[in-house]
């Protein structure tokens, strides 16, 4: 009987250790998360070429500082940054949707507060002076179904030196010619890299200027990528599924 009873205090003890143990783990998974990196997964092309769809990669939380969009669920417990660094130009963020507040979109820094933002025949001009922009080597897209098609890219040059890569998809597109935006003070111009195929600061419905509050964070590393050619349950087709030259890329 005693031993009967003993082992019942036995299990009890251990369910309740392996509980707390969960709990802690929890905790120091949502300090991490809110603190320091969040994983973010690329769901769309509006960043190609420098994101691809099923990047996965690190947001530093600690770049601009804290709001409650550092938080899940952004819960309403202040308002403002805490300990905030301004983002550069080209920098690209992690920030809330300022239409709902809640969804995640990943651009680039573009224009920052007094900017004056504009795009012309497909030439980004900043504070009416156009950025330095040059022809490289085609983007090769292959749809799903193999199909291969060639996508002029060029190199732009911010003012202060940040230089990428941008995809021109259509010519004389809704998007290569613009009004004059002036970028409110507090807030930032986003534009994503693939030029035509996002929406970003251009649209005022979608996206618009972004307040400082609703950056999460900044992209710094893709720990992992996929090509979509693999379903989870296919672990035979993995490794011709898995982007191996894309892990530990630095994102820039």
């Amino acid at each position: 009987m005693a031993m009967s009873e003993n082992a019942k205090k036995l299990r009890g003890s251990s369910w309740a250790e392996n509980a707390r143990t969960i709990a802690y783990a929890l905790l120091i998974a949502l300090f991490i998360r809110a603190f320091f990196f969040q994983p973010f997964y690329i769901p769309s092309s509006s960043m190609e070429s420098t994101l691809l769809i099923g990047d996965y990669l690190f947001v530093a939380k600690y770049s601009y500082g804290y709001s409650k969009h550092s938080l899940p669920f952004s819960p309403p417990l202040f308002s403002g940054r805490i300990a905030g660094d301004d983002p550069e130009r080209g920098d690209i963020v992690v920030f809330k949707q300022p239409t709902d507040n809640h969804t995640d979109f990943i651009k680039r820094v573009i224009g920052l507060p007094g900017d004056t933002v504009q795009m012309r025949a497909g030439v980004l001009y900043l504070n009416d002076k156009a950025v330095p922009r040059a022809r490289v080597d085609d983007f090769i897209y292959r749809d799903p179904a193999g199909n291969v098609r060639r996508i002029p890219q060029y190199r732009e040059t911010l003012p202060n030196g940040v230089s990428y890569i941008t995809l021109d998809m259509m010519r004389d597109s809704v998007w290569d010619n613009t009004g004059l935006y002036i970028v409110p003070q507090g807030h930032y111009f986003m534009m994503g890299d693939n030029r035509d195929n996002s929406s970003d600061s251009r649209v005022p419905d979608v996206v618009g200027y972004v307040p400082f509050e609703n950056l999460v964070g900044k992209a710094e590393i893709i720990f992992f990528s996929a090509n979509g050619s693999a379903s989870f349950w296919e672990v035979w087709k993995w490794p011709w599924a898995i982007r191996w030259d894309r892990i530990g890329k630095w994102v820039e």
